[in-house]
């Protein structure tokens, strides 16, 4: 089972290009999507969801046409958007019961086994009967999971899952996710690079609706050994290390300023190679120095 995406284009009526020829394969397991904020994820996102239209492409699940058999992919889909209301009101196990008919789970005894075994995979089961108001974010997010889950689909998107959540739930979130059927395919679109190295075997960077990069994360890190170099810098003397270096990312320490900059040679006194993370390599494509070179639109989007 692999997702095929094709020359895949969306333009909104304001102008913004939100997706640009984009091609790229997703085989089975956990995918990460990685872009900031307007790069075009949600759009590509909702389109795999059948939830919107492209202007131009294709994409294949398998040997189905995603885009004309619309019904037929729904029926092995599941999706968890970034935003998803719930009825506050609602205990957890009827809710979830209710999604499983609008499902196709029609007989009463299999469906109470679906809902409890979700329930219980998602770790919800001792609050089956709280009311979904009174849940956690969290909670909230296992609870989607809960309902994407039904069927068993082949096709996976949780969208930007984690953002909000406290670190106890992110971890307990992940967890989950890392749980889930090697056999599908479930993208987890994101910009936090952490939730990508801690599940994706394989990912995708995408920025102002176009594909940057194609890589596994641990092969890609391997290829910038050599390239990364830290300091640590006074705050007065980070405006001159800036425009001296090709600067990824500054991080406070103590009150000074740690300083990670992209450089083939060394960048001179004061700097120490150091090994490269995947949050090096997501810089470092976004700033044209790593990966194919693309052609970035000089509009900005916003998605």
């Amino acid at each position: 089972m692999k997702l095929t995406i094709n020359h895949l284009s969306k333009t909104y009526p304001n102008g913004v290009a939100a997706l640009q020829n984009v091609s790229f394969t997703i085989p089975a397991g956990m995918y990460g999507l990685l872009g900031p904020n307007g790069a075009g994820k949600s759009t590509l996102m909702r389109i795999l969801a059948t939830l919107q239209e492209p202007d131009a492409g294709s994409i294949r699940l398998g040997t189905l046409d995603v885009l004309r058999e619309k019904e037929a992919v729904r029926q092995t889909l599941g999706y968890l958007p970034q935003e998803f209301g719930v009825y506050p009101k609602a205990k957890a196990e009827e809710l979830l019961d209710y999604f499983a008919i609008l499902k196709g789970f029609t007989q009463r005894l299999p469906r109470r086994q679906v809902v409890e075994a979700l329930l219980r995979k998602t770790n919800l089961w001792e609050v089956r009967r709280q009311q979904l108001g009174g849940f956690s974010g969290g909670m909230r997010q296992r609870f989607g999971v809960a309902v994407a889950l039904l069927g068993n689909p082949r096709l996976l998107i949780v969208d930007e899952p984690t953002a909000g959540l406290d670190p106890a739930e992110r971890v307990r979130f992940l967890n989950l996710l890392s749980e889930l059927e090697e056999n599908s395919v479930v993208i987890l679109s994101t910009h936090i690079v952490e939730d990508v190295a801690e599940l994706c075997t394989h990912m995708a960077i995408i920025n102002r609706g176009c594909i940057l990069l194609e890589a596994e994360p641990l092969q890609s890190i391997e290829r910038l050994k050599g390239n990364i170099w830290r300091s640590v810098l006074d705050k007065q003397a980070l405006p001159a290390g800036e425009q001296a270096q090709a600067v990824l990312s500054t991080k406070l320490l103590g009150g000074r300023t740690v300083v990670r900059v992209y450089c083939e040679a060394s960048p001179g006194a004061g700097f120490e190679p150091v090994a490269p993370d995947l949050e090096d390599v997501y810089f470092s494509t976004l700033a044209g120095h790593y990966g194919p070179r693309v052609q970035q639109p000089e509009r900005e989007v916003v998605v």
